[in-house]
């Protein structure tokens, strides 16, 4: 490990800006070379289904750091260009344009991309994704009142969208393929009241629905369904889950599965070439190392400060339970954990009333909390998680007690 090293970190979005800064905080003092392929500096991408949409935010407020910051600290941030390939025998990332760079440590952080339709008329003008800036700018100028919106795909970035959607007053219809909405990512307790919110602001949710084809000449005017169903629309949103970016790892012959495999300091199978953010198979130490693809901000902060201690010689940082959040209309989810293996669970409070908890846990154990507008239910999940205390179910029921007074006392 050197402070003095080369390093190229391939991606200018969250991960990788926030490596840069970590880097630098603890005293590497080489060159280091920030490749993005979009032609802003890194930005935080949260926002985007969201402030971003209904004109809270501006893309500049978006910025992780500004130019002035990467200057100051010697950070080169190369946007608006891609890597073509690795060589992992000369230490060199070759560019678009031929151009070679070495290094001595790499780290990819190439994100994720979203999931394509493979079917009739996907490729219409008004049928939009939602990853970078620029799609947000599009959705944005799309999202005009009155119009139609249809959403593919009921999961937190598609609903997001349309509480922005019904902000703004547009007629929504979400469409998914699954018998609920979060069918993959969250549990039926938290999925039947974002359900039963979505409806009760006039959005149109369908269930059960398969894709035919999209119609229209230029632009897209309607979505059809395998059942004969036909929903009008003037612009169409596609958030039917993301892949990893993982070209370049492949090619280059890293070990990957579901992304780019690493060990707890985000190494890869190449020890000088680490992978870190959404397009990572990671270990989970919570969880005994299971390995899994995380895709959010606290997740691309994390790996980004092991990296860094690795690569200057500090020690690994402690482990972090993982979490996430998502904004709809007035409600703020956060979940903490994830629920391998649950084997039940406990609703906390009245989900009728807008604020409540689902803890979802193995035996005694919890491992994994969706709190819903209840910020002490996710904090309190977090730290059981953290300890693996064994908590008795009926009090973290009873509302009358503290959510963190439920964790049994073992003499």
């Amino acid at each position: 490990m050197s402070i003095e090293s080369r390093i190229v970190i391939i991606g200018a979005g969250h991960a990788g800006g926030a490596l840069a800064a970590q880097l630098r905080e603890y005293g590497h003092r080489g060159p280091l070379c920030v490749i993005g392929d979009e032609a802003h500096l890194p930005y935080q991408r949260p926002p985007l289904s969201k402030a971003v949409l209904k004109g809270a935010a501006t893309i500049d407020s978006l910025s992780l750091k500004n130019a002035g910051y990467y200057q100051e600290h010697d950070i080169e941030v190369r946007t608006g260009q891609t890597v073509a390939a690795i060589d992992r025998d000369t230490r060199h990332v070759t560019l678009a344009g031929g151009e070679a760079l070495p290094y001595d440590y790499l780290v990819l952080a190439t994100g994720a991309r979203p999931r394509q339709l493979a079917v009739p008329g996907a490729g219409l003008d008004n049928i939009l994704a939602l990853r970078g800036i620029e799609d947000a700018q599009r959705l944005k100028e799309a999202l005009q009142p009155g119009r139609r919106l249809a959403i593919v795909g009921g999961g937190y970035i598609g609903l997001e969208v349309a509480a922005s959607a019904r902000a703004l007053g547009l007629e929504v219809t979400v469409i998914e393929r699954e018998a609920r909405l979060l069918a993959r990512v969250a549990s039926a307790p938290l999925a039947e009241f974002f359900e039963r919110l979505h409806q009760q602001q006039g959005v149109q949710i369908i269930r059960n629905a398969c894709l035919s084809h999209f119609e229209g000449d230029t632009c897209v005017t309607a979505v059809h369904l395998e059942d004969g169903q036909r929903i009008d629309c003037d612009v169409a949103l596609v958030g039917v889950g993301a892949l990893p970016r993982d070209e370049l790892a492949r090619a280059a012959g890293l070990h990957c599965e579901n992304g780019v495999v690493v060990d707890g300091d985000a190494r890869t199978s190449d020890p000088a070439i680490f992978a870190i953010g959404d397009m990572s198979w990671r270990p989970l130490p919570v969880y005994g190392e299971r390995m899994f693809r995380l895709e959010s901000v606290p997740n691309a902060t994390e790996q980004a400060r092991q990296v860094a201690c690795a690569i200057v010689g500090k020690p690994r940082p402690a482990a972090e339970v993982p979490w996430f959040w998502s904004d709809q209309y007035e409600v703020k989810l956060q979940i903490a954990g994830i629920p391998f293996d649950a084997d039940r669970q406990v609703v906390r409070g009245d989900p009728a009333q807008g604020k409540f908890a689902v803890y979802h846990l193995r035996g005694e154990r919890v491992v994994a909390v969706e709190a819903a507008s209840s910020p002490l239910d996710f904090i309190a999940g977090k730290q059981f998680i953290l300890s693996q205390a064994a908590v008795s179910l009926e009090k973290l029921a009873d509302m009358s007690i503290k959510a963190k007074e439920a964790a049994l006392v073992v003499a």
